[in-house]
Formats: C-alpha cells, structure tokens, sequence
C-alpha cells in the first residue's frame, strides 16, 4: 500500500499533522558527523525495537489518537507514529502545532475535541493557570498500565505525591559548548575538563592562530555567552544552600550575593582572553541559527550554546557550504567553568500527558507504553539531536561525553525551583559583566532591579 503524509495548515491558531495507517514513511539525511555512521543503521535498530515491544490489542484494533504540542515541526513524533503502526496499522495518529501555547492548551483540553495527549513544561507545575493540565492527567505510574517507566533516568521520574507520575519525559536539555574535533586532533589538544585546563588550553589554541578559541552569541538569552558558561555554577551554589532561594525568587537584593562566584568566575573567563566578546558580536547575529552556521565555518574550536541549539546543527550541516565542502566531527561538553570541572545541568526539554478523560484512552495509553522504552525515547532524541531521558546516552555520539557525568556536579530538573524573574535577573548581570556595563560587584548589589528588557 502506498504511504502518505497528510499535511493541513491552518491560518493563525494551529498547523495539524496527520499519519494514518495510510502515512508514508520517515526520510532522514544523512549528518556527516559521527554519530550518525555509527553502530548498525537506524533501520536495523528500529527493526529490534519492534521485535521488544508487545502490544495487549489485537492489530486489527481500530483507533484514533490526537496529540498537541509546541512544536511546529515534529518529525521525530512522526517516526514514532510510523513505528507504532507496524504494530496498528487500523489507525489514525494527529499531531497538531498550537500557537502561543500557553494561552491555547488550557482551551484546548477545555473544548469540544480535547486532545489525547498533551505537552507540558516544568515550569507550568506550580503555576494554578496550569493546574488543570496535572489535575486532568493520567496516573501513568499505574501499574496495570504496565508503562516502563524505570528506563528513564531517576531524576527525571517526576513524582507528584503518593507515587503517582503523571508525565512522560520526551526530551532533555543541558548547556555548554560544541566542540570542534577536527582542531582538537590537528592541534594535538584534549578538551579541557577544567577552568585551568581551559585557560591554557585557549592559550596554546591563540598561539596556533585561533584568536577567539571559544565563541557563543553576545545575547541575555538562555543559549547566550554568560548563561550557557555561568549558569550551571549559579545552580549549583543555589543546590548546595537552597536557603538562598526563596529570597532569589523574590528578588530580595542581599540575596545577590549568590551570583558572585559565577559571575567572577565568568569575568575571568573573559578576561584571560578565552573568548572575544566583540568578534562575537561582529560575526554572531543570533542565538540559534547564526551560531551554529558560524560554528560551520570549521575554525571556531569551542562555541558556547544550549543543547536546544545543537538540535538544529543536523538540518543546517547540509545548508553550510564550508561544512558540505569540509565536514568534521564535532561533540558537546559541559562548559569547564569549575576548579574541579564543569556543571551538568539535566534539564527536561518537553514532556507529554495523557488526557485521563480520553475517548480512546486504552490506545493512548497503549501508544505511550510504547513510546516509554530506552530505545524508543532514544532514537527520537537522536532524529530530534536532543538529550535522550533515559539512562542510554550511546545512540547519539553527540552528547557521550555526558555519560556517566559526576552526579556531585550535576544539576537536575528538580534539585532547585528558581522562577524566570530571578533566571531574567542573572542573564541581565551575566550580560553586564561580559560586555563592561556593570561590575560583578554592581551585578550583586543591584540584584533584584537590573533591567531585564
């Protein structure tokens, strides 16, 4: 039977995917990194996945499940409807993009055609405009639904009381820096694990004709210079002493003074000279497409992003001329910014719900069972060049330097709770510090009244 995509666009609220048992097949170019020669092919490994999954129904099981999320392209979910319907084939799967999505889902679920299964963020747990989401979410920790849960990774197994987890963790998060292999090896240089290796690491990199041996986007954004560098450290002082972060939430100045180690700390990364704020500025005009086509370029040995930018880097590989003419192999790791190393932040990217009240909540639960298995979740990091939730780090060689990370400096979703003001707070005085509008002691003194616009 000939497979096809069905494609409807709407004008203004949503855009809509439709993979029915009539859907097409996923194509995927081919990333000249190494993560994507590796290992057997991608069809194989699908072929075993299949083969690990059972379905409970019979196959001739009619059904129809409808999903929302944030995403305007979700190509990843696609291959996971078209895996699902080797197993369903009498089925139909809808993925629709909502606009302004915070506004909309809480309608959404409120209307007449609810969906079956929904994204949330962290950041909306807490929130009341959000509470109807968890209130009207499936316990998916049942265990007559027989969800495996245990293949995700035990930070991000978000418990909401009494054991019950309502969230499926899709994707994961970090910052910290590509880096460029390819003049690591021509260099005869090791990626530096910590801030002295990095400073004479950045030192020998200029000697060899690199002036700016790390470069990142001049921007107060989350992907920016003083965030993907300083961050992680800023976190984890708040993870040491949660004391401090009632008084950060509430933007109480004295509690500023828990941003001056990682801000004097992201102060001298400056001022030794490992990156050049000003070439940034010149030759970076964004925080997300700009820095990865400038990275492409192939002489930038270490860019500073999230791993939200290093998702993009598979589509645009081809859209680089330097990168197609000479492709090299390139990796993410922490930032070194610590004496004893850099800062893991495990951050959740996306998670789904699913509706309790669904129409067709067997199959939907049946479709998440599916989904929640290491190498599922993992490949759909992998099409997607996100972290995986799962404890599996090796389908995408990208992030394997996260493997196995020091669990004393890593930072996970739930080990602190800071809003976006006081985040806003510290992207503003990071970016004073980086570009000489303010002092780190000015940054600390006026925290709580910095100008976030």
């Amino acid at each position: 039977m000939n497979r096809l995509i069905k494609k409807i666009a709407s004008l203004g609220l949503v855009s809509v995917l439709v993979l029915s048992a009539a859907g097409c097949g996923q194509s995927n170019g081919q990333s000249k990194n190494k993560s994507q020669n590796s290992g057997q092919s991608k069809e194989q490994s699908q072929a075993e996945v299949s083969k690990e999954f059972s379905p409970k129904y019979s196959a001739d099981t009619e059904y129809k499940i409808s999903v929302v999320g944030t995403y305007s392209n979700f190509e990843s979910l696609e291959s996971e409807f078209e895996r699902f319907y080797e197993h369903y084939p009498k089925g139909e799967i809808e993925y629709t993009y909502l606009d302004d999505y915070s506004n909309t889902i809480d309608q959404a679920l409120a209307g007449q055609e609810p969906p079956d299964i929904y994204v949330v963020q962290p950041w909306m747990y807490g929130d009341e405009r959000y509470d109807s989401l968890f209130d009207g979410a499936e316990v998916l920790s049942d265990p007559e639904l027989e969800i495996d849960l245990d293949c995700i990774r035990s930070s991000f197994r978000w418990d909401m009381g009494e054991g019950k987890i309502l969230t499926l963790p899709v994707f994961a998060t970090s910052y910290g820096m590509l880096v460029n292999m390819d003049i690591f090896e021509k260099e005869g240089l090791e990626v530096p694990k910590t801030f002295e290796e990095l400073k004479d690491t950045c030192d020998k990199l200029k000697a060899a004709g690199y002036d700016s041996p790390v470069m990142g986007s001049n921007t107060s954004t989350t992907p920016g210079i003083g965030y993907s560098f300083a961050y992680p450290m800023f976190a984890k002082t708040i993870k040491d002493d949660r004391s401090v972060e009632d008084d950060l939430n509430n933007l109480e100045p004295p509690a500023g003074e828990a941003l001056r180690t990682s801000l004097t700390r992201l102060k001298e990364f400056v001022d030794n000279g490992c990156i050049d704020i000003d070439k940034c500025t010149a030759e970076i005009e964004d925080d997300y497409n700009a820095v990865i086509m400038r990275f492409f370029e192939g002489d930038v040995p270490m860019m500073l992003c999230s791993g939200d930018v290093v998702s993009g880097t598979k589509k645009r590989e081809s859209k680089s001329e330097a990168f197609e003419a000479n492709p090299f192999e390139y990796d993410f790791y922490v930032a070194p910014s610590g004496d004893e190393g850099g800062y893991y932040m495990d951050s959740i990217s996306l998670l789904f719900c699913v509706n309790k009240n669904s129409e067709s909540l067997d199959m939907t639960n049946e479709f998440i069972r599916f989904l929640a298995n290491e190498q599922e979740l993992g490949l759909m990091a992998q099409e997607k060049r996100l972290i995986t939730p799962t404890k599996d780090y090796s389908l995408d060689e990208v992030y394997a330097s996260l493997a196995d990370f020091p669990e004393d400096r890593t930072v996970n979703f739930r080990d602190i709770e800071i809003m976006d003001t006081a985040v806003k707070q510290f992207r503003a005085a990071a970016y004073g510090v980086i570009n000489g509008e303010m002092t780190v002691d000015e940054a600390v003194e006026n925290y709580g009244t910095i100008s976030t616009d």
